[in-house]
């Protein structure tokens, strides 16, 4: 299933729809912006909670967990060392990973399981519209869960992003 982000996930309210590709309201982020630490909801169409994302308050590299009503689902968090290649590291708290590599700021990457099975992916080529991008999700795949993903791997982009910009330092090579 493949389903339409609007890049406004950074704007002051951080509230935003998701469409699935028929154009119907799939899922809702709810940005708690005023948190101590930023918090997104991921709600289904109905209002019913289903994920909450949370940034990591103090960690080396930025990091955030994805928790749902059983508690920790995942943490995404850049590679560490990734001389070669842009990606990002998803730590499923069952013990698997996952590995996003690819284009971050273009936004057209994929998300792979350890053998390498696609997961979802990620790209603007789907769309015409401007600061829009799309999510497929690989049959089988949970749905909210690779949102969630994207969602917290566009967060960490941008904050990194902006804090090169004012003259920070980053630790992953671009």
């Amino acid at each position: 299933m493949r389903y339409l982000v609007q890049e406004r996930i950074f704007s002051l309210t951080h509230d935003f729809w998701i469409e699935d590709e028929a154009g119907n309201r799939a899922f809702y982020v709810d940005g708690r912006a005023l948190s101590l630490r930023e918090t997104f909801e991921l709600r289904d169409a109905g209002g019913n909670l289903l994920i909450v994302i949370r940034k990591k308050f103090f960690a080396v590299r930025e990091t955030m967990d994805i928790e749902d009503a059983n508690g920790l689902v995942a943490t995404v968090k850049r590679a560490f060392f990734s001389p070669l290649r842009h990606r990002y590291e998803i730590n499923l708290a069952g013990g698997p990973r996952l590995e996003a590599v690819g284009n971050f700021r273009d936004k057209d990457w994929s998300l792979a399981d350890e053998g390498g099975a696609l997961v979802g992916q990620i790209s603007r080529r789907w769309f015409r519209v401007r600061d829009t991008y799309g999510v497929d999700v690989a049959p089988g795949a949970d749905d909210a869960l690779v949102i969630a993903i994207a969602v917290c791997i566009d967060r960490i982009h941008e904050d990194e992003e902006h804090h090169d910009e004012r003259g920070g330092f980053g630790f992953g090579l671009r």
